[in-house]
């Protein structure tokens, strides 16, 4: 897959880091929330892909895109996905494994044929990846506001932009 920095490198999750991938998001996150959706989001079946960061055999990083239903005004259906979370390990920070993730993470959903990606995160962070708040503002979600944003990864992928996106059962734990 992507080889970063001779350090660490991306490839997808396997069953046998997901006890890492927990310990991750605990550590970047300083509590249990994201582990615990992470895990919902596999059990229910609504993970599209993760991703890991490892170094020296260790996870230090990861990333989760999952499947977002998003309801368009003029009656279809999108089926976008949704990035949450990203994480990595305090003492890995600010060496570019999230920004790698992210990069990695859309390359993937790109040739999925995902058409848009949504994500509730820090503006200053994700518009780097080409999210825009502006995109997100027509999306009716219970985090609707300036920290939604969305990215088109075909032109159009939100047809039009106002509609309602269906987070799974799993993101209902976080309101």
């Amino acid at each position: 897959m992507h080889q970063a920095d001779a350090t660490w490198r991306i490839r997808f999750e396997t069953p046998a880091d997901h006890a890492a991938i927990r310990t991750v998001n605990r550590e970047a996150f300083g509590g249990e929330a994201e582990a615990i959706l992470v895990d919902a989001l596999r059990d229910e079946g609504d993970a599209l892909f993760g991703l890991v960061a490892e170094a020296a055999g260790d996870i230090v990083g990861h990333i989760l895109f999952s499947r977002l239903p998003i309801a368009m005004g003029n009656g279809d259906e999108v089926v976008a996905a949704a990035l949450a979370p990203l994480a990595v390990l305090p003492a890995w920070q600010r060496r570019g494994i999230g920004s790698a993730l992210a990069r990695e993470g859309l390359a993937r959903c790109k040739e999925l044929g995902v058409p848009a990606v949504v994500v509730l995160g820090d503006p200053g962070y994700y518009t780097r990846f080409g999210f825009r708040p502006e995109l997100a503002r027509g999306l009716a979600s219970p985090w609707s506001g300036p920290h939604l944003m969305a990215l088109e990864i075909t032109p159009g992928g939100l047809a039009g932009g106002h509609g309602a996106a269906h987070y799974a059962d799993a993101f209902r734990m976080e309101e």
